[in-house]
């Protein structure tokens, strides 16, 4: 595998930013692992941060690029700061960088990223699978499925928790979501993106979410695989014993893999 660290503008952000990237490369002589190449372009699967980590936590905290390397996939790790994967209300659009711009620009530097959204996943941890869903589901089309490990899948209960346990980082919810306006039926609503993406017809885009019995976010993660299904929605849902931490989703992320890939 061959791991890169980008550097380089977005229009959207209207700034300088990062990713990780990791690339497949055919190998024969590393001790321990073998590195694949697919026949023509390759998957790709964007890794999304959580809410108080960076582009480059998933490397650091787990095994993601030994797990892809007999796989021949691309991984690609934006920064998107604390962002929410939203077109926040102080004007930094991350919801339409990362679900519109960053995948051409994938494309661009790296043109043996496949073109199909079928062959391209959102995939994240916590505020990162609140991102993966929202990418997936915002009409964008650019991936053809989305996975959410621990993911903060109703943001409107989880975001009443934040204000009401931290009403210090009020001013933070504030500037991304809005003062006063309710983000439940919201475009941040993943309750409503889901529902207006039924109504569409178009294709729903295959949906993977895990949380631990023990995470603080999984009762809403039940109450949101529920109401998929009250919509009509096919999520595979999974949960086990775990909690909100890398332990767990260094295990679960390979799972994820691997649900994506057999299809």
């Amino acid at each position: 595998m061959a791991l890169l660290q980008v550097d380089f503008f977005s229009e959207v952000l209207g700034m300088c930013t990062q990713m990780s990237v990791i690339l497949p490369q055919r190998t024969r002589r590393q001790i321990g692992m073998t590195g694949a190449v697919r026949e023509g372009k390759y998957p790709a699967v964007f890794l999304l941060h959580g809410m108080t980590d960076d582009h480059t936590t998933w490397c650091r905290r787990t095994s993601i690029e030994r797990y892809v390397s007999e796989l021949g996939i691309a991984v690609v790790m934006p920064e998107v700061h604390l962002g929410w994967y939203t077109d926040t209300k102080y004007g930094m659009r991350y919801q339409t960088y990362i679900s519109r711009e960053l995948p051409g620009i994938c494309r661009e530097f790296f043109p043996n990223i496949s073109e199909r959204k079928e062959d391209i996943l959102a995939a994240g941890v916590s505020m990162g699978g609140y991102g993966a869903w929202k990418s997936a589901l915002d009409g964008s089309e650019n991936f053809g499925a989305a996975a959410a490990l621990s993911g903060a899948l109703d943001i409107a209960a989880a975001l009443q928790r934040h204000r009401e346990e931290e009403p210090e980082s009020q001013m933070l919810w504030d500037g991304i979501f809005g003062n006063g306006a309710p983000v439940r039926g919201s475009d941040n609503d993943l309750w409503e993106l889901a529902r207006r993406r039924k109504v569409s017809k178009k294709d729903m885009p295959r949906l993977y979410a895990w949380c631990g019995r023990q995470d603080f976010l999984y009762e809403d993660n039940i109450r949101t695989w529920e109401h998929m299904k009250r919509l009509g929605i096919e999520v595979t849902a999974k949960e086990s014993e775990g909690n909100h931490s890398w332990d767990c989703w260094d295990v679960q992320i390979r799972d994820v893999l691997r649900w994506w890939l057999d299809r």
